[in-house]
């Protein structure tokens, strides 16, 4: 009996060690790549030096599979992509209208489940497209005004929309900003400092939009010092466009602000949320995202080891 139970234990041990082993296997398993594809070409902005950033950032951690889709000026009549062959879109384009089959497949693609990010600039883009406008929820300049939507802002712990009449979209100087979180429970908040600050860059105030199904995660006060709106304004949001997720960053207006922590994480997480509703990265510390100054490093030097088979 003794060398029996002994057999018995010898074997138990060897199961639950092939188990381990297997699941340790299992956990070296990379997860299929997200599809992403980022669209660019025309832009206010310097897209030439701040596509290759967004690029970088994304490439780094190795959780995304990026393709570029560039609509150089006079080429947006021929843009008609296979939307369904991403998981995610990336706008970081400002420019000429797409044809009316190419909106209607993207607005068809959101609202099987789709996803978008907007970084910036990007909610300049489109002011007459309105199923657009209401994928990101605000918007600036292009004409925008109360018809288009309220203002929205945050004050005393709530959200205000206010209908007033004027413009949507300005900024006062660049410089660097502290962001507040507002929602720290959300996939792309949870696991961030509370407050954070952004490297020197313009800060987007007054925009408008219909802003339905908007959540804002995280804002900055615009500072009357700085030409601000004297408001907290929302930076980070997430937008439901049907069954589709929206992730709008206003943050990213240059090549060299894109190279600040706050811009590179928030749009990681926010990526990859908008793909997949979850997001795998690990949490970061005030030590990499400081309250009291604003932290930049190369998109290379992003040193995330994402998680496997956490979808």
């Amino acid at each position: 009996m003794t060398r029996f139970a002994s057999l018995l234990l010898t074997l138990s041990v060897m199961t639950l060690y092939s188990q381990f082993s297997y699941a340790a296997e299992d956990a070296k398993k990379e997860q299929p790549k997200i599809k992403v594809l980022m669209i660019d070409g025309q832009n206010n902005h310097k897209w030439q030096e701040t596509s290759p950033v967004i690029l970088d950032t994304l490439n780094a951690p190795g959780r995304f599979e990026v393709e570029v889709g560039r609509v150089l000026k006079g080429e947006a009549k021929d843009f008609k992509p296979d939307w369904s062959k991403y998981d995610v879109v990336v706008m970081n384009y400002v420019g000429e209208s797409w044809p009316e089959q190419t909106k209607a497949g993207f607005e068809k693609y959101m609202k099987d489940g789709g996803g978008m990010v907007a970084i910036h600039a990007a909610n300049n883009a489109f002011p007459k497209w309105k199923e657009y406008n209401r994928m990101t929820g605000l918007g600036g300049w292009g004409g925008r005004n109360e018809k288009d939507g309220p203002y929205v802002y945050w004050k005393a712990g709530e959200v205000v929309r206010d209908n007033s009449p004027g413009v949507g979209g300005a900024h006062g100087s660049h410089w660097e900003y502290t962001i507040d979180l507002r929602v720290t429970d959300h996939p792309i908040t949870r696991g961030l400092p509370a407050s954070f600050m952004m490297a020197k860059e313009e800060l987007y105030d007054r925009l408008r939009g219909p802003a339905e199904n908007m959540t804002i995660l995280a804002t900055a006060f615009a500072d009357p010092e700085t030409r601000g709106s004297g408001r907290h304004e929302p930076v980070l949001m997430t937008v439901g466009y049907g069954k589709g997720r929206v992730f709008h960053t206003t943050l990213g207006h240059s090549g060299q602000s894109m190279k600040g922590v706050a811009f590179q994480e928030t749009l990681l997480r926010g990526t990859e949320w908008a793909a997949t509703g979850d997001v795998t990265f690990p949490a970061v510390s005030s030590e990499v995202l400081p309250a009291d100054r604003a932290a930049s490093r190369e998109p290379k030097d992003i040193k995330h080891n994402r998680p496997a088979n956490t979808q």
